[in-house]
């Protein structure tokens, strides 16, 4: 029950800002997977930072924003389908991968979607 629930929420927030024109309403998507990456996290052990997710618009597409743990591991973006998109920062120089560089200029909309409430 608690994961519909969540789920019904998190479709409640990620389309409460569309307009009413069809054309421009992204199409529906099966957000199971971040229900996943959730329950996840939530078995691991407590972060420090919390573990969180973001939502953002990259690009005309909604994406999902995950930062890095620690210093030298890796951030992840997921586009809305789950598919790692790349790693914008994080790593032993701080920019990730290479493969997002513009993620934190031309990012928008920013939203926290969760974050771990529990403590150490």
């Amino acid at each position: 029950m608690k994961r519909v629930c969540f789920l019904f929420v998190l479709s409640v927030i990620l389309f409460s800002g569309c307009s009413s024109t069809i054309n421009q309403v992204e199409p529906y998507y099966d957000l199971s997977w971040l229900n996943r990456l959730i329950e996840k996290m939530q078995s691991d052990p407590v972060g420090n930072p919390p573990q969180s997710i973001w939502k953002y618009e990259y690009k005309n597409a909604t994406v999902f924003y995950v930062p890095p743990q620690c210093c030298d591991q890796y951030s992840v973006l997921y586009d809305i389908k789950g598919n790692v998109l790349g790693a914008p920062d994080g790593g032993i120089t701080g920019t990730g991968d290479g493969t997002l560089l513009d993620f934190f200029n031309l990012r928008t909309k920013e939203e926290l979607i969760w974050k771990d409430s529990r403590t150490r």
